[in-house]
């Protein structure tokens, strides 16, 4: 609950909008009682064929008789009845001077005879209801204004953090429940909301009018048949908590779901080159299954919730309809000895009783429809607000210190670490790498080449140890200052759904057209880009960059590095698909490139370690050895047996 608490802080920021939604509420409330008021006059007064100023006639004339006997029962001092007596008369004066303040304007302007007064309470009844529709329409769209303004900026910020959320988070969730949460739980926040604003203002309004009229007709009847109310509440709360925990179940199955969605669509090639869409289709069967049965125990839930508030809600009328009809039937004022009226009721008096009754009837079967959307939306509240409150690993520092670029050094002093779920990957490592030295990294799988970049780069921070630019570390620099620093090309090629243009341009919003010729140029992309593509550097790539083969997409993200003018450029892998001829061009290109800048490289390919002015093995997470190319290959059995490997593959 704490969490949607939050939710309705960012709903709060909509005043306005809120004071239409409560004004509009009122008046709908108003008129819900208003429209059945007008049962009294049509049983009271037209039925009996009458009109309004002779009805005001009778009834003057019926409580100054009313009064006078009263006053002779007072005058007596044997009267056992005094306090019901001066109860009753207190309240045939109160009735009798509002209707002595009235009659002038009735017998005015209220129409003679009984149809001509009929079609007066038939005008009233429409234009009731015409207002109040348009109450309505303008109440509604204030409330999904409110909760989609709500549920957008919901969604804003829980994108915002997302972007900074540790990159284990990514691995070990996958983006599937992020998106599962950003999409299908927001949605639930912003249903719970609409219906908070909406009908949990709206209906308790009309029921609380209906109530209140009721009360003013006999305020006793009404409390005796209040009995249920207390069960009702009872059920209804521990109804809420397992609609709660349902819907939980249900968005967290709905998250497993997405998860093997993307699994299915992001490995559709291998999905058919191995003829596995039965197993497919079998996996998604069996989650969709476990989603349709947490779904049907909410929907059971939703509906004992529904069924409880109507059968209550029936008893209720149930139990008015047999004390009022026993009050009028019987001309009684007492039911079990307790006393209902100081006189006996009319007809039309316990009719328009019972139509108040059903009228609070109809929004409390609503408000179980509300009851249970609200618990769905506190239940996703609270997933969503997991995420938006989940402690990131990386924090900007509170005073960023400003270096200057270039940098002179980076320095890895007894550097250790390990992922939150893993073992030690880095045991202390110790490197100075000088700025414009091209520094290669090799070593088996799992010895921690990788990770060494993410804590180059800041996505991770060492558990031991330290790494610096000069004398600054990196945890005392802003990471928007150091990223700027640094270009990084990865083995897995990240493309966006945009132009060959504007994922050049990525992370480079002001270069200009030129820059980005430029950037294509060095990286050899421009000839197939304007050639091999159909509209050139405004083709749209698709989700993926799907229309380019691997090593397109390599020189792509080539260019968009060279764009960005790093001071240190690093290369993870980053020549792994492209083929030799277009890898001989694109060493050139960097050692153009790299004259002036920091090279890490990431690579076993023979001719790009021979490009590094220093190579680094690495084994189980240490520096076994470093050297150039040629003194490790005459040394180092490790190295000579990787780089024989990488020629025999070529080969």
């Amino acid at each position: 609950m704490a969490s949607f608490r939050r939710v309705l802080r960012i709903a709060l920021r909509h005043r306005l909008a809120l004071a239409g939604v409560v004004v509009t509420s009122l008046a709908i409330a108003a008129l819900w009682g208003a429209n059945i008021s007008t049962l009294y006059p049509m049983v009271e007064i037209v039925f009996e064929d009458k009109d309004l100023p002779v009805y005001f006639e009778e009834e003057i004339a019926q409580l100054d008789v009313e009064i006078q006997e009263l006053q002779t029962q007072l005058a007596d001092p044997d009267n056992p009845n005094l306090i019901s007596a001066t109860r009753s008369l207190s309240a045939a004066q109160w009735r009798l001077e509002w209707m002595q303040w009235i009659q002038p304007t009735v017998a005015r302007w209220a129409p003679r005879g009984a149809f001509k007064t009929l079609k007066l309470v038939v005008l009233v009844l429409v234009g009731g209801t015409a207002i109040k529709l348009v109450a309505l329409i303008t109440n509604l769209m204030l409330v999904q204004y409110i909760s989609e303004s709500t549920a957008m900026q919901l969604r804003e910020e829980f994108f915002r953090k997302s972007l900074h959320l540790d990159l284990d988070h990514f691995g070990e969730n996958g983006s599937a429940n992020l998106t599962s949460r950003l999409t299908n739980d927001i949605a639930h926040v912003g249903a719970g909301l609409n219906t908070l604003i909406g009908r949990m203002i709206r209906e308790p309004l009309k029921m609380l009018v209906c109530l209140v009229l009721a009360a003013v007709m006999c305020p006793r009847l009404l409390l005796s048949v209040m009995v249920l109310t207390p069960l009702l509440a009872f059920v209804m709360q521990k109804l809420s908590r397992s609609i709660r925990r349902a819907s939980r179940r249900a968005m967290e199955e709905m998250s497993g779901l997405y998860a093997m969605l993307n699994d299915a669509f992001g490995g559709i090639r291998v999905v058919r080159s191995f003829n596995t869409q039965g197993y497919e289709r079998a996996k998604f069967r069996v989650r969709v299954g476990a989603y349709f049965r947490k779904a049907m125990r909410v929907a059971l839930y939703n509906t004992a919730a529904r069924s409880s508030s109507e059968m209550m809600g029936m008893s209720v009328v149930g139990l008015a309809i047999l004390a009022g009809g026993y009050l009028v039937i019987r001309e009684k004022t007492h039911v079990l000895g307790i006393r209902m009226t100081d006189r006996p009721l009319e007809v039309g008096q316990v009719l328009l009783f019972f139509g108040f009754l059903i009228g609070a009837s109809d929004p409390a079967k609503k408000l179980s429809d509300v009851w249970s959307q609200l618990q769905r939306g506190i239940a996703a509240s609270g997933r969503v607000m997991e995420i938006i409150d989940m402690p990131i690993r990386v924090r900007e520092p509170k005073n960023p210190i400003d270096l200057g670029r270039p940098h002179r050094q980076i320095t890895l002093s007894s550097v250790h670490f390990k992922y939150p779920q893993g073992p030690l990957v880095l045991r202390g490592i110790d490197l100075s790498i000088e700025h414009g030295e091209t520094v290669a990294l090799v070593g088996p799988n799992g010895c921690g080449k990788s990770t060494l970049i993410s804590l180059l780069c800041r996505f991770e921070d060492p558990l031991q140890g330290s790494i610096r630019l000069d004398h600054v570390g990196l945890d005392q620099m802003s990471t928007r200052d150091l990223r700027r620093r640094i270009g990084l090309v990865t083995q897995r090629t990240v493309l966006f759904d945009d132009t060959i243009e504007n994922n050049i341009r990525y992370g480079s919003p002001s270069a200009d057209a030129h820059d980005v010729v430029r950037a294509a140029k060095m990286a050899f992309a421009d000839d197939f880009i304007r050639r091999k593509t159909p509209s050139g550097y405004q083709t749209e790539l698709g989700s993926g960059g799907v229309r380019l083969s691997g090593g397109q997409m390599q020189r792509i993200a080539l260019a968009r590095a060279f764009l960005r003018q790093p001071d240190i450029l690093i290369l993870d892998e980053a020549t792994s698909q492209i083929d030799v001829e277009s890898e001989q061009l694109i060493h050139e290109a960097l050692k153009t490139y790299l004259n002036g800048r920091t090279g890490i490289m990431i690579t076993h390919r023979a001719s790009s370690l021979a490009m590094a002015d220093r190579v680094i093995v690495l084994e189980q997470g240490k520096l076994a050895d470093q050297g150039s190319h040629a003194q490790l290959l005459s040394r180092n059995q490790f190295y000579r047996n990787l780089c024989q490997g990488d020629l025999s593959e070529a080969a």
